[in-house]
């Protein structure tokens, strides 16, 4: 209830941003092997943001 209007926090935003791609990737591993592979980069580069991300913060 206290939290209803807090706003996400950038890693929050990215998280869900990975967890989208990651099932896109999913998706089309079995229907198209190139474009699977451009999605699971993607995903690559925004965990390799969260990470830095969080260094920064700890």
């Amino acid at each position: 209830m206290f939290g209803l209007f807090k706003k996400k926090s950038q890693v929050e935003k990215l998280e869900e941003k990975f967890k989208k791609l990651m099932t896109e990737w999913h998706a089309l591993s079995s229907i198209n092997r190139s474009a699977s592979d451009e999605k699971y980069a993607e995903a690559q580069a925004v965990a390799e943001l969260i990470n830095t991300l969080r260094n920064e913060v700890a």
